[in-house]
């Protein structure tokens, strides 16, 4: 199937992932990792990205973000590229990317999918057997989400803040939410959708951007259309 042009817009939610190259690590240590989210929230402010929800993996990044502007989010994880894989070319010894290709995003519906988006995320570390409790893993927002910590590179999305009157409880509401863990077609549906550009959510949602965007929205087969069958010869008897 050929893959869908990239679509960004300003006010809405994004799900990103930027990996390494050939999955190769893209932190060594926990310096890096500090020095990786301490550029990352320097690179949202200055690009007017607010951050929902991420997770920093050994060999790649989810982030959960909305943009102010249709060009936030890729001018945001280029200047964390060029600020990054410098800073770590010249404190390792080496040169060339880091990264394996150009990052991955694609649009959230926020109302149907954005809180299942942020338990994927966050879950990460836990299905790669990093630890057994997401909030324990220190490279995520979950231990924001679940009061165990105030974490300045996350801005919380209404969604989260639906989720309860009080911060306890949201906390509470987030945690069962957590609990229900990921099944393995929302975590295809998940990665399927970031990996292909495709954006994520109800037919209303997705009519609507097509309607706002003038893009097609759906995959189509690659190649040529089938060409229509001709018509009957008239000297051809009728079908029976």
């Amino acid at each position: 199937m050929a893959r869908l042009p990239r679509l960004m817009l300003a006010g809405q939610a994004h799900h990103i992932i930027q990996r390494g190259n050939n999955r190769q690590p893209i932190v060594l240590n926990d310096a890096d990792r500090q020095h990786y989210l301490d550029q990352l929230h320097d690179c949202a402010a200055t690009h007017k990205v607010a951050i929902h929800a991420y997770v920093l993996m050994d060999n790649h990044l989810h982030l959960l973000a909305t943009p102010e502007s249709d060009q936030g989010i890729s001018q945001m994880m280029q200047a964390l590229g060029r600020r990054y894989v410098g800073w770590f070319n010249h404190k390792y010894e080496r040169s060339g990317t880091l990264w394996e290709g150009r990052f991955r995003a694609a649009l959230i519906d926020s109302g149907h999918y954005l809180m299942a988006c942020m338990r994927y995320i966050e879950l990460n570390p836990v299905r790669a057997s990093m630890c057994a409790s997401a909030e324990d893993y220190r490279w995520s927002s979950c231990a924001h989400h679940l009061g165990r910590r105030s974490d300045p590179l996350v801005s919380d999305h209404s969604m989260f803040w639906s989720m309860g009157n009080t911060p306890f409880e949201r906390e509470l509401a987030y945690r069962e939410l957590l609990s229900q863990g990921v099944t393995e077609p929302e975590r295809l549906l998940f990665h399927d959708s970031v990996m292909k550009g495709r954006p994520l959510g109800s037919a209303g949602f997705l009519r609507q951007l097509a309607d706002k965007t003038m893009l097609p929205l759906q995959q189509r087969p690659r190649g040529r259309p089938r060409k229509p069958a001709p018509p009957a010869s008239i000297n051809e008897p009728d079908p029976i």
